[in-house]
């Protein structure tokens, strides 16, 4: 039984190829009834992203069951199988097995560290359990593919540092304030990064949000959203001295914020600090603001430069989740190794028993004046010479569990005996802490 991969992501396909081939989540069990229903996949999962699509099986004969998951693909989505190949992955065994641990670790992802990735395998894994899709193998690699993502998130710090410039706002401000619970928030402007980074502020404990634009209208319904207050354009200067936070992205061909005025809503303020935080391009904020005391200011590119210093560490951390994966895809291979080492051992048992109980009937058959003490006495011998035989390779292949050479053996013993092994069967427990 072998572990492989098919499928595409926003590194192989553009989103008009991806959209075509995703699997609405509320309706999976179609779609895997089908995959199951294919003649060599034994298991398999869906997984289905804005970013990726792929499907992980396990089966005996993994060349036709990766024909059997690309057909499949194309003619459930309706998609002429050539325009669908040429954008398709195919992984199997080790790669397979590293590229679903990266996965979930989220170093394949459009933006390494980020977190979504992981509970959308977890609901992948869900419906498959569901609808009975998985066994043996696939259960426990899922799980392993968890707790990988667990032990990369807790011992490295690759989903530290903020890597949009929206949370990179916030990771500052909590710097400039030591934290933002009770803080005041205004927008300026009421555009969709003002809005992004405004849910990122409240998340993070902000008290209380001003929205103002030169639409009041729309000042209302953003307001509304974030349970605040609207402010009118033309007098939002007034209210500088209550703001502790202000995100500015308007459409002004000149500065609206001065530092005359920044200066008179200090004095209010008795110098408590302010960040002011300047997303428009022309720039609404004069950059002699931040030459004031106890004022901060940060423009689009100040936080592109921060944005950029954190994807570096994040990168650094991803040296080191990388180091993980390898000895997890060794502790992995282990285990699916051990798999057909014992029952190898048994066929391998099974066969020569039953030649020695053949060869022992042919004997006493013609031998009918042995006594029963002679019989079992010769019974006890050939039992005996049997396990002196069997003794090494056995002790070899148990203690080949324990390093990359298990496959090798039993490969070898079963293509010299000629030993049919039967399939793995049946499921795990929940193996999160594995």
């Amino acid at each position: 039984m072998d572990i492989f991969v098919v499928g595409l992501s926003h590194k192989t396909a553009p989103v008009a190829v991806r959209e075509k081939v995703a699997f609405p989540p509320e309706n999976m069990q179609p779609p895997l009834q089908q995959v199951l229903a294919l003649p060599d996949i034994a298991e398999a999962v869906i997984v289905s992203t804005c970013n990726r699509v792929e499907l992980y099986a396990a089966g005996q004969n993994v060349e036709a069951g990766v024909q059997q998951l690309k057909h499949f693909m194309a003619d459930y989505h309706q998609v002429p199988f050539e325009t669908l190949d040429k954008h398709l992955y195919v992984m199997q065994g080790e790669e397979a097995i590293r590229h679903v641990f990266r996965v979930t670790a989220s170093l394949d992802s459009m933006v390494i560290g980020e977190p979504q990735i992981l509970g959308q395998i977890k609901t992948a894994y869900g419906y498959a359990a569901e609808h009975k899709s998985v066994g043996l193998i696939l259960n426990r690699f899922l799980h392993k593919a968890f707790s990988v993502a667990k032990r990369v998130r807790t011992e490295t710090n690759i989903a530290g540092n903020a890597v949009s410039v929206s949370f990179a706002a916030v990771e500052l401000a909590r710097k400039i304030f030591g934290s933002i619970e009770g803080k005041t928030v205004m927008l300026v402007g009421a555009g969709e990064m003002c809005e992004l980074a405004a849910k990122h502020f409240i998340n993070n404990g902000v008290d209380r949000v001003l929205v103002t634009n030169r639409t009041f209208a729309r000042a209302e319904k953003l307001a509304e959203e974030f349970s605040g207050q609207a402010v009118l354009f033309d007098n939002f200067h007034e209210h500088l001295h209550q703001v502790d936070i202000l995100l500015s992205s308007t459409g002004a061909t000149n500065f609206i914020i001065d530092p005359d005025q920044v200066s008179g809503a200090l004095r209010l303020r008795k110098q408590r600090p302010m960040f002011f935080i300047d997303i428009a391009v022309p720039r609404d904020i004069d950059p002699r603001v931040n030459d004031i005391n106890n004022v901060y200011l940060y423009d689009v590119d100040d936080l592109q430069g921060v944005v950029n210093a954190n994807l570096k560490e994040r990168h650094k951390e991803a040296e080191q989740a990388e180091e993980i994966i390898e000895y997890e895809i060794g502790q992995f291979q282990l285990w699916m190794a051990g798999l057909e080492v014992v029952p190898t051992i048994v066929a391998l048992r099974q066969q020569i028993d039953g030649l020695r109980q053949n060869e022992l009937d042919k004997t006493f058959a013609n031998l009918k004046h042995l006594s029963d003490k002679d019989r079992k006495a010769i019974t006890a011998m050939s039992s005996a010479l049997i396990n002196k035989i069997l003794h090494p390779p056995t002790r070899v292949l148990k203690q080949a569990q324990q390093d990359a050479n298990a496959q090798q053996y039993v490969d070898a013993l079963q293509t010299l005996f000629d030993l049919e092994i039967s399939a793995p069967q049946g499921k795990l427990k929940n193996l999160d802490n594995d």
